[in-house]
């Protein structure tokens, strides 16, 4: 792809680069506690010479970070996998110093889409929003962060109803990669998900050796604020992903370690956990968020909030709770061990 200059946002206490190729956050670093924390994913062959095949999608060939699909999972008007927000060149609009809007170069189902990342002094987040002004109809999209775990996790969320894997695997012939999940197959315990081999445990990562799996989480119908907590013992640090779960009712956890043999894969693409906050009913084809997505509003605007971000964690334990206090805007992210962390946190981004 052509190379393209990235524009980075900074505070005192983080850095934010994004890549106007597909609009996507490339990467970002919190300052916390001493700590230099970098948790997004970059695939091995970003930016090397290694030959892609002649017919990967843009967001393919610099997989990694964070991006915006539309629509998540599908294609849409001959654009690749994931639709044209992850695909095609965004136009910067306004630039500063903690924050940037930007407009993609091609209409999604007849809307324009804009992008707006916004850093805080003193708050571990990037706030992202992403604003469809027109067109019709109904879209699945989610946001896509890609965590970097090589050295494994512990994966907890805020309360689900139901675990649930798509009607077909993410690997289906045995020359080309391994699933070891059940597809279809449904869990309200994410310990005790039906795998090939018997139960799974979904809040590890890796649950197996080279393999290549999906899974999604429903949010209660009454849910409020959704979270997704990344604890990486080893580096002793923790990526938090915040939503308005009405909005965004599902989460979906892409485990891709080693479980593709080909090109560019190469049983190379090992340590990545897709956490991606979205409606994208569309993806699973049954179920009870079958048709989750959002509605268009013709000469209207929708909008999709999200937040992401990280904090030293150096009991390295998973988290048990996160609340929010509406009165400080602050977050109170408690681990399993009894370790307690308050957050500065801009709750009016995701409307709650």
């Amino acid at each position: 792809m052509p190379d393209i200059a990235q524009h980075t946002l900074a505070t005192d206490t983080m850095g934010m680069s994004f890549d106007p190729r597909i609009g996507q956050i490339a990467s970002f670093v919190v300052d916390d506690n001493a700590q230099q924390i970098a948790p997004l994913h970059r695939a091995p062959w970003v930016d090397t010479d290694t030959d892609l095949p002649a017919d990967a999608p843009p967001h393919l060939t610099l997989l990694g970070g964070d991006f915006f699909c539309a629509p998540f999972g599908g294609r849409e008007g001959g654009s690749p996998q994931h639709g044209w927000s992850a695909n095609a060149p965004w136009t910067l609009d306004t630039a500063a110093q903690t924050h940037l809007t930007a407009t993609l170069s091609h209409p999604v189902c007849g809307a324009t889409l804009t992008k707006d990342l916004r850093l805080h002094p003193g708050h571990p987040f990037v706030y992202q929003r992403h604003t469809f002004a027109g067109g019709a109809g109904r879209i699945p999209v989610a946001n896509h962060a890609n965590v970097a775990v090589p050295n494994g996790a512990l994966i907890r969320t805020s309360p689900k109803r139901l675990w649930i894997t798509p009607e077909d695997p993410q690997e289906s012939d045995p020359t080309r990669g391994r699933s070891i999940l059940r597809y279809p197959a449904s869990s309200t315990d994410p310990t005790r998900f039906p795998g090939t081999n018997g139960p799974i445990d979904l809040t590890r990562y890796p649950f197996g050796p080279r393999h290549e799996d999906f899974v999604a989480a429903l949010d209660p119908p009454a849910a409020t604020l959704g979270w997704t907590a990344i604890t990486r013992p080893v580096e002793g640090d923790l990526f938090l992903s915040l939503k308005h779960a009405a909005y965004l009712p599902m989460t979906m956890l892409w485990h891709s370690n080693g479980g593709r043999d080909y090109a560019p894969w190469s049983g190379r693409h090992k340590g990545c956990l897709g956490v991606e906050e979205g409606a994208a009913g569309s993806v699973l084809g049954h179920g009870p968020a079958a048709d989750a997505a959002l509605t268009l509003q013709p000469g209207g605007e929708t909008s999709v909030t999200h937040a992401i971000g990280a904090i030293a964690w150096p009991s390295g334990s998973a988290v048990a709770d996160i609340a929010l206090d509406h009165d400080t805007l602050t977050l109170t992210i408690t681990g399993t061990c009894g370790t307690t962390r308050q957050l500065p946190f801009d709750a009016g981004w995701l409307g709650l």
